[in-house]
């Protein structure tokens, strides 16, 4: 089998447990990709959070963003975005607005959040583009029912954060119901993302790989988290991480060394390195 689209989950896998871009993972990447296949980031991030950690590679990949809900180069010419409409999230928000909540409306562009007490601890981690100020715009309002009331949004996504885990899964449970026009997907810690209904990052991913005309068995996909299983499983080599829980390397074909270990890295060259070129292969007509 030939396999012509790598995707790559952003944090716990691309990236180590600090943050950065190990040179080995860099390298590795870099070297698929000069052999002609497609790379691309998946990510729950914004569009810039995960332009910025497509930037340390240096070859300019396809991001499937904001869980999948944004694919594409650019802000301004997308691929694929999918929101929640402008009726939906106002009427979310004001439920979200009765519990003690951060809520942030994601958009490629900008947040929208509120002021809310939240655990210093907790915002920290929910709030991580801070040095991206300049292209990534944050606000914050007291109520943003209000906010919405007079400038509606219809965001991708909506990120929610929890003092603890009971009102978290008191929320999921309340919206699961009352909403089926949208799915929420539980996140690390007591955080919680809301997308519309039918948007995944396995979704966002096979929008570009229809764009590219390729095959869901040409995929090579490569992730740690819980969000990460659908297209692990789903694709045509799905590869979990060391680090990542039982349930995704259940799903997984091959489990590779943790992100900590250049899991990512020691895969793609123990792997790749044994598949021709793309072009090689397109001029020998191997490929139909």
């Amino acid at each position: 089998m030939v396999y012509r689209l790598l995707a790559v989950n952003i944090d716990g896998t691309l990236l180590q447990s600090n943050g950065r871009l190990n040179k080995s993972t860099k390298e590795a990447i870099e070297y698929v990709h000069h052999k002609g296949v497609h790379v691309t980031l998946v990510t729950s991030r914004n569009f810039h959070s995960a332009k910025k950690a497509a930037k340390a590679l240096k070859i300019n990949p396809m991001l499937v963003a904001l869980q999948g809900a944004f694919v594409g180069s650019t802000v301004e010419k997308p691929l694929f975005v999918r929101r929640i409409s402008e009726k939906l999230t106002l009427e979310i928000v004001q439920l979200l607005e009765k519990a003690n909540c951060q809520i942030q409306l994601v958009t490629e562009k900008y947040m929208l959040g509120n002021r809310v007490n939240v655990p210093e601890n907790l915002l920290g981690k929910a709030v991580m583009y801070m040095n991206e100020q300049n292209v990534y715009s944050q606000n914050y309002v007291d109520l943003l029912s209000e906010e919405l009331a007079k400038q509606p949004i219809a965001p991708p996504k909506i990120d929610v954060i929890f003092n603890n885990h009971s009102d978290r899964e008191d929320i999921f449970k309340l919206i699961t119901g009352m909403y089926p026009e949208v799915q929420t997907i539980l996140q690390p810690g007591n955080n919680l993302s809301i997308v519309s209904r039918g948007v995944s990052k396995w979704n966002g991913v096979l929008h570009l790989a229809d764009h590219l005309k390729m095959k869901r068995s040409e995929i090579v996909a490569i992730g740690d988290g819980l969000d990460d299983i659908e297209m692990i499983k789903e694709c045509g080599l799905g590869v979990a991480m060391g680090n990542a829980p039982f349930e995704v390397k259940k799903a997984a074909k091959w489990i590779t060394r943790t992100n900590d270990d250049h899991g990512v890295a020691y895969m793609l060259k123990e792997f790749f390195r044994k598949q021709h070129p793309i072009e090689f292969l397109e001029k020998m007509n191997i490929l139909k």
